[in-house]
């Protein structure tokens, strides 16, 4: 996220050709500048898109793999690391360089009935997901207080909104980074449960590959998991907001990028999805050193892992789990219901930006309004969670990959991109994704009807 440009002197600033644009450089002055405190307020949707990613679901994910295969999963993390980083680079460029979201570009270049399908999938699958997060939210907070999980739902879904209603973008901006110094709680929690760091080492740089359908089916899971269609049109909608908090209000303001913006995002996306595979792997590592060694593989939800964990690993570890829960959630339910809601309005040619007014932004919140508190109707109608997470990832893996198809051709579209089209390398890297996610899909639907 580059720093709004200083005055102007004669070497402090410089013009690029791609579009007219003035890109910032460098100040330089006396003062050694704090090259670290520089780089995170450059941090933005790609930190938080990344974070996002471990949501309640995903740890129960995690913990799970954990528990049933024990250290075996751990190459994954590294393994979905590149991949990760290009999908989400490729749709933070399509909002910075379209200057809109994913959806507003499909329904100004694409067939109107493709929008449709892939928005409608997504609003169902992130308002499944994000009432399953919710009710996780409560269950950490019943980890720590004992107060009813029915009771904590609907003002935790209220809170969320009210923040998203009337905070500014900035204001929910940093409110997301600080978020996610939550994740660290399970780095702790891993070294709590003192692993066999040996075996760990091992697990970690032989991968190790087996064909029967359990190590399949959770090769699939946490594919699905960490690539979700919802952080493409977060990522996207997200750049958007923040060309938008910078004073680019109308859309040729927005159109383009220069190359410190891009490997600014880059870095960006970079940062945040090394940090949400480091957290997958650290919660993998600790259920598998503790549950799996005590012969305990089977763990539904994210704070089954963490009362399990209390009697292996010790109360440093349950709580840091219970923490951890919660502060994942509050960061999670936010970008499911915005993400969805951003696509919802660009679909039907609504404007709307977090850093409106209630009343100017009001359908935006009115959707997003819509879609926080419609999502509690997995609570009122007694659906299980877990029902609930699975039936949203059967649809996320059997959108992800057609989606994917779409991203990577909105990424080399040049009358889309102009001469920021995708390079050899992120098509690659893109195009390996698409394949693996398909295979993930495949997967997904041959373990699903031999259940």
């Amino acid at each position: 996220m580059p720093s709004k440009p200083r005055a102007r002197t004669g070497a402090s600033r410089r013009r690029t050709r791609d579009h007219g644009r003035v890109a910032p450089a460098r100040a330089h002055d006396a003062r050694k500048p704090n090259r670290l405190a520089g780089f995170i307020r450059k941090l933005g949707p790609g930190l938080i898109s990344g974070a996002a990613d471990d949501d309640p679901s995903g740890i129960g994910t995690f913990a799970m793999a954990g528990a049933k295969l024990g250290y075996a999963p751990l190459w994954i993390a590294w393994l979905s690391v590149p991949m990760m980083i290009a999908v989400q680079f490729i749709c933070a460029k399509i909002g910075m360089v379209s200057g809109m979201g994913v959806a507003g570009v499909l329904r100004r270049h694409y067939p109107r009935w493709l929008l449709y399908v892939a928005v409608l999938a997504l609003v169902v699958a992130n308002t499944i997901n994000a009432g399953a997060d919710i009710i996780a939210i409560a269950a950490g907070i019943n980890l720590l207080v004992p107060v009813p999980i029915g009771f904590m739902v609907l003002p935790i879904a209220v809170l969320i909104l009210v923040v998203q209603v009337w905070g500014s973008y900035r204001l929910i901006a940093s409110i997301f980074k600080w978020l996610t110094l939550s994740l660290f709680a399970y780095i702790g929690a891993a070294f709590l449960a003192k692993p066999d760091w040996g075996a760990v080492l091992a697990q970690t740089f032989l991968p190790t590959l087996h064909f029967d359908n359990t190590f399949l089916t959770m090769v699939v899971a946490l594919l699905g998991t960490n690539i979700s269609p919802y952080l493409f049109f977060w990522q996207a909608s997200q750049e958007v907001e923040e060309q938008i908090s910078r004073g680019r209000i109308l859309l040729r303001q927005r159109k383009g990028a220069t190359v410190d913006e891009l490997k600014n995002g880059l870095w960006d996306v970079i940062t945040g999805m090394v940090l949400s595979n480091v957290v997958m792997y650290f919660i993998i590592l600790a259920t598998a050193a503790t549950l799996h060694q005590a012969g305990q593989t089977e763990v539904a939800t994210a704070d089954q892992a963490a009362q399990a964990l209390r009697p292996l690993a010790g109360e440093g570890a349950y709580l840091l789990m219970a923490l951890g829960l919660i502060g994942s959630g509050l960061l999670a339910v936010p970008t499911l219901t915005g993400s969805a809601a951003y696509a919802l309005c660009e679909t039907l040619g609504w404007k709307g930006s977090l850093d409106d007014t209630p009343r100017k932004g009001r359908k935006l919140y009115i959707v997003l309004a819509v879609l926080t508190l419609g999502s509690l109707i997995i609570e009122v109608v007694g659906v299980k969670p877990m029902d609930a997470l699975f039936w949203s990832a059967v649809i996320n893996g059997l959108l992800a990959p057609p989606l994917l198809v779409l991203i990577m051709l909105i990424g080399n579209n040049r009358r889309i991109m102009g001469n920021r089209v995708n390079g050899t390398w992120l098509n690659a890297a893109g195009w390996l994704t698409t394949a693996a996610m398909f295979a993930a899909a495949i997967g997904l639907i041959v373990t699903w009807g031999q259940s």
